[in-house]
């Protein structure tokens, strides 16, 4: 596989003196809940809005220290299409002063958010227009506003920014995730085969079950706020009705800890893989109750955090050119005709999700994708790594293992959103994640190279 892995030096942001700098931070939290009646993202079907469950929000996290700045933006969304984040990381750069390769512009994954960017949302678009000259559900340019709603919310994190001190450290959490590929009884993997399967023989891969964790404090010691990253797909909900998923009931438990100011920001671990369905019971288990659990296992895991006593804010970032698939003229006109059974039962599910794909690769309009790895910085024992795409959890644990942080948390679905990314091995065992991505075999290993290099790098400038 062809790849460039490209590491631009004038993006490594680091205060000569950062160890003597004071570490600041700042957060911030918008709405950004889309109008009644607009598509709603998560599945293969057109599914329309009717009421709001819980708002959606895009939760902002800056850290300044000396010169160097960074900010996170962690989205009630399912994924971040290009051109929001191209134009929210842009805005927000213009409004605030922090270089636009130092933001981090995330999806949580909610399935109960808005289809507003990709090949579906273009397809149902087209569709309305022709049938009614306009698209009545589509009310508002949503990536649009969007985009200046978490502009918003960087420029004010920023103001808010004040002396923190940092926590972090790792709590276990081994009772809500599940690997949902499994190897058959009829030859093959097959992905969510269902709960009491006969068929099933054994798990096709691993979990996560690290919750990272990283508290902010004020100099008093006041609880401010937390990052919690986990690897736990956020389908949990279902329905009509916009919702947060399960972050939203962890945000409520720690507020209810910690008081209502407090801002509990949520991270997808890389759970391409992973949802919350044990297929050895009948049953599963609800959004409040995994967010529950994981309120359980954060507060759990706070009296063991280390201290960050030399904070060293320091950002990096590189991109790895990957190969896309590639089909051929009739195969993508036939795709174009298989569009229109897409959410039917005239055609079977993996043909939908192929015909799909392939229309989302036509948006690409590329042979190449440039997948943007970020690494973060916040001591000699704390680092972020922030990955595009839904990235199978090996690849996620392979950065974990091989980091030369003590701490590393992984998050997917950052600044773009281009599909599954399998490892070489799903590839071959095939099903859904591997007929949905968009990359080709050895595109996910080569993030997890191009990850390791930043860190070390950013290891190495201490």
């Amino acid at each position: 596989m062809r790849k460039t892995l490209v590491a631009v030096l004038p993006w490594l942001d680091v205060c000569p003196c950062a160890g003597a700098d004071e570490l600041l931070a700042g957060t911030a939290v918008v709405e950004i809940t889309p109008p009644r009646g607009y598509r709603m993202s998560g599945y293969f079907m057109e599914r329309l809005n009717t009421g709001v469950r819980d708002p959606l929000k895009a939760k902002a996290l800056v850290f300044r220290q000396g010169k160097t700045q960074a900010a996170l933006v962690f989205c009630d969304l399912i994924g971040i299409g290009p051109g929001l984040s191209r134009s929210a990381r842009m805005s927000a750069a213009g409004k605030t002063g922090i270089p636009f390769e130092n933001i981090v512009i995330a999806a949580t994954h909610s399935h109960t958010g808005p289809l507003y960017f990709g090949a579906l949302r273009e397809h149902f678009h087209r569709a309305a227009v022709a049938g009614h000259g306009k698209d009545p559900h589509e009310k508002v340019d949503y990536s649009a506003w969007a985009a200046e709603k978490i502009a918003e919310a960087i420029s004010r994190a920023k103001q808010a920014a004040r002396p923190v001190r940092l926590r972090h450290g790792i709590a276990t959490e081994k009772r809500l995730s599940f690997n949902r590929r499994f190897h058959m009884k009829k030859g093959g993997v097959r992905f969510n085969p269902g709960q009491l399967n006969p068929g099933i023989v054994r798990v096709a891969g691993p979990i996560d079950p690290d919750a990272g964790i990283i508290e902010l404090l004020s100099g008093g010691g006041v609880p401010l706020a937390s990052l919690v990253v986990f690897a736990l797909h956020l389908d949990t909900v279902g329905g009509t009705d916009y919702s947060a998923d399960y972050p939203r009931y962890l945000s409520e438990g720690l507020q209810a800890a910690f008081g209502k100011e407090y801002t509990s920001f949520f991270g997808a671990g890389t759970c391409g893989d992973i949802n919350h369905i044990d297929v050895k019971i009948k049953g599963r288990r609800t959004a409040r109750e995994i967010g529950a659990l994981l309120v359980e296992t954060v507060r759990g895991g706070i009296p063991g955090l280390s201290a960050v006593k030399e904070p060293s804010l320091a950002v990096l970032r590189a991109t790895v050119d990957v190969p896309l698939q590639r089909y051929s003229e009739r195969e993508i006109g036939k795709a174009r005709e298989e569009m229109k059974l897409v959410g039917s039962r005239k055609l079977p599910f993996l043909a939908q999700v192929k015909a799909y794909k392939i229309m989302a690769l036509e948006l690409r309009k590329a042979s190449t994708l440039a997948l943007e790895i970020q690494a973060l910085r916040l001591s000699s024992e704390l680092a972020i790594v922030t990955l595009p795409g839904e990235v199978f959890v090996e690849l996620g644990l392979a950065i974990k293992r091989s980091s030369p942080f003590r701490n590393t948390l992984v998050i997917e679905l950052a600044n773009d959103a281009p599909g599954y990314i399998p490892t070489r091995k799903a590839f071959v065992e095939g099903s859904y994640e591997t007929v949905n991505s968009r990359v080709q075999s050895g595109g996910g290993e080569a993030m997890v190279e191009a990850a390791l290099r930043l860190l070390k790098e950013l290891r190495q400038g201490i």
